[in-house]
This record gives C-alpha cells, structure tokens and sequence, in this order.
C-alpha cells in the first residue's frame, strides 16, 4: 500500500469507531438537588449595558425575570418562593449581548441553577436569542430563546429514564 493510503485507512477507522466508543460511556450524573428539588427561587441576574438600554427602550426593565418567571409558573413542576430561605435550588436568568466582531453583538440569555444551601453552582445553560432589526421579530425571537431555555430545563429536570 501507498504511504498515503494505510494512514487514511487507519483514521478513517478510528473516526468511524470513536462514536460508537463514546455512545458506551454512560452519562455523567445529573446533580442530585436538580432532580429532587420542590422549591425555587428565581433570582433576577439583570443585564449588561447593550440588554439595560434595548429593555429599557421596549419599557421592559425586568426582562428575562419576568418572562422566566411566567414560564415557570406556567409548567408547575416547582413550587415558587419569593424568598431563597427555604429554597432547594436558586435559579439566576441572566440577559447578556458581548461583542463578537466589530459591530456585531450576539444576545443570549443565560440561566445559572445554584444549590440552595450551599449555592454553589450545578449548572448553567446558555441561550443564544437571534438578534433582530425590528420589534416585533425581536419579540418573537426573545420568546423562542425563552422557551428553548425552559425545554433545557424541563430536559434536565425531568429527565427520560431508559
């Protein structure tokens, strides 16, 4: 064989065996507070200066909070407190835009998930919203990122077994 083709043949037969190697492994664990926790608090992150001054243009100051709250309390799989005392999860929602390339910002929402006595962080996901020149798509848009965010969390709170 060539000296070309027997190093082809053999990467091509570890990219074809490392999926099935890894589809093996099992799952790392989901933190424990996240599968038997009852009650939440949902703290209010804020925003950085891009997503103050586009809320406070729209007249929504407390964005995402409010609109994560809805949506918790929509699905009812946790009892909602207005106080962390008690808590067995916090939830942080967060509303960030960093600058990517020049002009260019990319919006994300951002949901950290803290044990509620010790706070120490279990998880975080980051929700990347498509951003938007007019308001009515940015409405839409925010609110798909919203509910992607809360299928992440319906996903790893409620997870399938086997």
């Amino acid at each position: 064989m060539s000296r070309f083709i027997r190093p082809t043949l053999l990467l091509t037969a570890f990219a074809l065996v490392l999926p099935i190697a890894r589809a093996q492994q099992p799952a790392a664990p989901i933190p424990a507070p996240l599968l038997s926790a009852q009650k939440v608090f949902l703290a209010n992150g804020g925003t950085d200066s891009i997503g103050m001054d586009a809320f406070a243009k729209a007249a929504q100051v407390d964005e995402p909070y409010n609109s994560l709250y809805l949506a918790l309390q929509s699905w009812g799989h946790w009892q909602l407190l207005s106080s962390p005392d008690g808590a067995d999860l916090i939830l942080v929602v967060r509303f960030t835009a960093p600058l990517v390339t020049g002009p260019t910002y990319a919006p994300q929402l951002e949901l950290t998930i803290l044990d509620g006595k010790t706070h120490v962080p279990l998880w975080t996901f980051t929700q990347p919203v498509e951003g938007a020149f007019r308001k009515t798509t940015w409405k839409k848009n925010y609110s798909d990122g919203i509910a992607a965010l809360m299928g992440q969390l319906r996903t790893l709170a409620t997870p399938q077994t086997p």
